[in-house]
C-alpha cells in the first residue's frame, strides 16, 4: 500500500509542475482566480450530467472551484449560444456535442452562433452508433440487413431520437449509401420510446448511442446488433463489428462530449484547461466510470486534436444534410 500511495503522491507531484510550466500570458497570469462555470446545455440527469459532473468534481482538486450550471433548450442551441456571447476569459465554459457544435449550426437560419465561435479544448468521451434490429428482422449483418430491405421495399422502419440527430443522418447516410434503401424513418423525442417500441416490435430497427441497455437487450434476446459507426471495435463491445467491416467504409460517426470556450479565449488558458483535463482523465476510477457508461474517455485529446475531429464531422455530416434538405430550419 506504500508503494501505491507514493506512485499517486509522485504523479500529483508532476501534475502540478506539468500544470505550472504552461506558459503564462497576461490574461492567464492568476487563471483561475475566481470559479470556473460550465454550462450543460441540456437539462440535469441526461448524458451531460453523467460526463459534466465527473469532470467538475476534477477539476475542484486541480485548478479550483467549478461549477455546472444548466441552460437548456432548443436542443442545446440556447446554453450553447450563451457560452458564445461570454467574456473569453476561461471562466464558462460549455460541455457541446456533435448536436450543438455541428449540427445545430448546419441546420438553423439564426442558432445565435456560428461554428466559428468556439475554441475546443479536450474531447471528454467519445460513443459509438449502433444499429439494432428487432429479432424478426432477418439479418445478422449490415449486408444482410441491405439484402433484406431491397427484397422488401418500404417494409422496414428505424428510429431515431428526433430529425437531424446524429442518428438521422447516419441513417440517411446508410440508406444513400447502400443504394437508396426505401426505409422509414420515424423520429422520437427520445431514444427510450424508440428502444421500447423496437423490443416490442413496433418498428423494425433503431440507430442508437451504444448503451449497457442495449447490449443487455441483446444478451436476452430481445434485440440484435449488427454494427457500430465508429472506425474500430469497441473494448466493451469486441463481438460487434464495425459498419466499416460491413462493407460500409463510409459509415464513420463516433459521437463526442467535450469542452469548448469562445473564440478569442487566451492560448495559455485554453492550455492550462487541457493539461489539467489531461490529468483528470488518467485516472482509472473516472475511465471505469465512463466505460461502465457505455463510453470511451479519451486519455489523449488536445486543442488541436479535437478541433481537428470537430472538422472532420462537419465535412462528414454537411453533405447528408443538404442532401436530404435538412439545412436552413
Amino acid at each position: 500500500m506504500a508503494s501505491f500511495s507514493r506512485r499517486r503522491f509522485v504523479h500529483a507531484l508532476s501534475g502540478a509542475a506539468a500544470l505550472a510550466a504552461i506558459p503564462r500570458s497576461g490574461q492567464a497570469a492568476d487563471y483561475p482566480s475566481r470559479p470556473i462555470r460550465l454550462v450543460l446545455p441540456y437539462g440535469a440527469g441526461g448524458a451531460g450530467d453523467q460526463i459534466g459532473r465527473p469532470w467538475v468534481d476534477k477539476m475542484s482538486s486541480l485548478l479550483g472551484p467549478t461549477f455546472v450550471e444548466y441552460i437548456g433548450g432548443a436542443g442545446g442551441a440556447i446554453g450553447a449560444a450563451t457560452v458564445a456571447r461570454e467574456e473569453p476569459d476561461g471562466y464558462s465554459l460549455l460541455l457541446g456535442n456533435g448536436s450543438t457544435q455541428v449540427i445545430i449550426p448546419l441546420t438553423s437560419k439564426n442558432p445565435g452562433y456560428s461554428v466559428d465561435d468556439f475554441r475546443a479544448i479536450y474531447r471528454l468521451i467519445s460513443s459509438a452508433l449502433v444499429f439494432a434490429v428487432h429479432p424478426s428482422v432477418p439479418a445478422t449483418d449490415l449486408r444482410e440487413l441491405i439484402a433484406y430491405a431491397k427484397a422488401n421495399p418500404g417494409k422496414l422502419s428505424y428510429g431515431t431520437p428526433g430529425i437531424g440527430t446524429g442518428n438521422h443522418l447516419v441513417g440517411e447516410s446508410f440508406k444513400q449509401q447502400a443504394g437508396g434503401l426505401d426505409i422509414v424513418h420515424v423520429p422520437y423525442r427520445g431514444i427510450s420510446q424508440a428502444t421500447n417500441d423496437l423490443v416490442s416490435g413496433q418498428i423494425s430497427l433503431i440507430i442508437a448511442v451504444m448503451s449497457v441497455q442495449l447490449q443487455q437487450l441483446a444478451q436476452t434476446g430481445k434485440v440484435r446488433l449488427l454494427a457500430v459507426t465508429t472506425e474500430t471495435r469497441l473494448s466493451g463491445a469486441p463481438e460487434i463489428p464495425t459498419a466499416v467491416e460491413s462493407g460500409m467504409p463510409d459509415i464513420r460517426y463516433g459521437g463526442w462530449f467535450g469542452l469548448f470556450a469562445p473564440k478569442d479565449t487566451d492560448d495559455a488558458v485554453i492550455d492550462k484547461i487541457a493539461q489539467a483535463t489531461r490529468l483528470a482523465m488518467a485516472d482509472p476510477a473516472l475511465q471505469a466510470s465512463y466505460r461502465a457508461q457505455g463510453m470511451e474517455p479519451d486519455g489523449d485529446s488536445s486543442p488541436d486534436k479535437f478541433q481537428r475531429i470537430v472538422d472532420a464531422t462537419t465535412a462528414s455530416l454537411a453533405p447528408v444534410i443538404k442532401s436530404i434538405g435538412l439545412s436552413n430550419l
